[in-house]
């Protein structure tokens, strides 16, 4: 990635077009989840959101494959689509700004403890 994809963000929507001429292939069943997963996992995101792009080819990668299987979506996934998105991300280690902030928060008060 040269210099220029990274600011514009040119490489991450390459790579969202690439995940979603994959998704049309799927079936409409795993269509839907997958729509409720990329929403899901935005809000796990930095500011640029290429935390996600691994996180997101791997969640295309098994309903691609579990759609070959013919496995249901929710044998898959379960019924806690926003709960999967969740431990995905926490396992991951996608942190947001939120993340971030209270990482700052706690530094500060913690440095004001120690004085």
């Amino acid at each position: 990635m040269n210099f220029l994809e990274k600011v514009t963000g040119s490489d991450i929507t390459k790579e969202m077009k690439s995940f979603e001429s994959r998704a049309k292939k799927l079936p409409a069943d795993y269509q839907a989840a997958w729509e409720e997963i990329k929403n899901n996992l935005w809000s796990h995101s930095d500011f640029t959101g290429r935390n996600l792009i691994p996180i997101l080819d791997g969640v295309l990668g098994l309903l691609e494959e579990t759609a070959v299987d013919g496995q249901s979506v929710q044998g898959v996934l379960g019924d806690d689509i926003k709960g999967f998105c969740s431990a995905l991300a926490g396992e991951e280690g996608a942190r947001s700004f939120r993340d971030k902030w209270r990482r700052q928060l706690n530094n500060t008060i913690a440095k004001k403890l120690r004085k």
